[in-house]
């Protein structure tokens, strides 16, 4: 099977003028070969994109890309519910799923998982496969050998496996909108303060060092993943989706740049340079991958 480059779902909070922008430049000059599109973080920010989403959608595939739906990874209100059983109405686009309430929506029917839906063991894997999903997304904490094990779960089965290699990790979700209580609201009355970081809110410790950045309900890393280097480990174990992460970056760039490694155009060394060249805003780490604290770089 080919590699695929994939696009995950943006999880800031950005305009719809900038979202439409940014998905016209991806479906005209991103070599990625799928693209999520969907609110996944907080549904009280779905009505800002969802007239644009068909447009959107439209778009995306006039450029050659697969569309597929993600839905929210926190499934609470009555409204969510009902959002994520509308993602299952759309038959012309897969469904990938980040909250159990979406299993009890897909109702067997053929479904991704995405990386916000824990999958730690090959007996989940198993489990989830056999209730109709068919392709994984892990999450970005796992070490190398539990995504070597994993990968070769999902060959038995015949699902697809992909793995993020760059953007901020999701390290964990919560109920409270930490976003809205740093400026001293409730999620109720948050007044969309997540807007104002685009990029996430850099959050720092006591010493004053960068350490996280917080996205509404989401606490994310301050770095930025990247995997450019383990791409043909990557490649050996199976896994053949890789995944990056929208930030407030040239993410054409970085999605070309990681087209033509995946593709054996470049080595690592070169990717690297051409990664630097773009200043980004945030470190490179890779810790989780090598079984370590996810903060650190491990150099090869």
């Amino acid at each position: 099977m080919p590699a695929a480059l994939t696009l995950g779902p943006i999880l800031y909070h950005w305009s719809a003028e900038e979202k439409r922008d940014f998905y016209a430049r991806i479906a005209d000059e991103a070599l990625v070969n799928t693209v999520y599109v969907g609110e996944v973080i907080c549904s009280k920010r779905a009505p800002f994109f969802e007239h644009e989403l068909p447009a959107t959608i439209e778009r995306l595939q006039r450029g050659g890309k697969q569309v597929v739906l993600s839905s929210l990874a926190e499934v609470i209100l009555k409204r969510e519910r009902a959002m994520t059983a509308a993602l299952f109405e759309a038959q012309d686009h897969e469904v990938e799923i980040n909250n159990n309430a979406g299993l009890y929506h897909a109702g067997g029917k053929p479904h991704r998982i995405g990386p916000l839906l824990n999958v730690y063991n090959d007996r989940t894997l198993r489990f989830l496969a056999a209730k109709g999903a068919t392709h994984f997304t892990l999450p970005t904490e796992l070490p190398r050998q539990a995504v070597r094990l994993l990968t070769a779960a999902a060959t038995d089965v015949g699902a697809g496996i992909e793995v993020q290699v760059f953007g901020r990790a999701s390290l964990a979700l919560s109920a409270h909108c930490y976003h809205a209580r740093a400026y001293g609201r409730t999620r109720d009355n948050c007044q969309f303060v997540c807007e104002t970081h685009p990029d996430g809110m850099p959050l720092k410790t006591l010493a004053g060092q960068d350490f996280l950045a917080i996205n509404g309900i989401q606490t994310l890393s301050q770095s930025y993943l990247n995997l450019a280097d383990r791409i043909e480990e990557l490649q050996e174990f199976g896994v053949g989706h890789f995944r990056l992460m929208p930030q407030r970056v040239d993410m054409v760039a970085v999605a070309n740049i990681f087209a033509a490694r995946i593709h054996g155009s470049i080595g690592a060394g070169e990717a690297e340079a051409k990664l630097l060249a773009l200043k980004l805003p945030a470190p490179f780490a890779n810790g989780f991958w090598h079984g370590v604290a996810g903060e650190r770089r491990v150099m090869p």
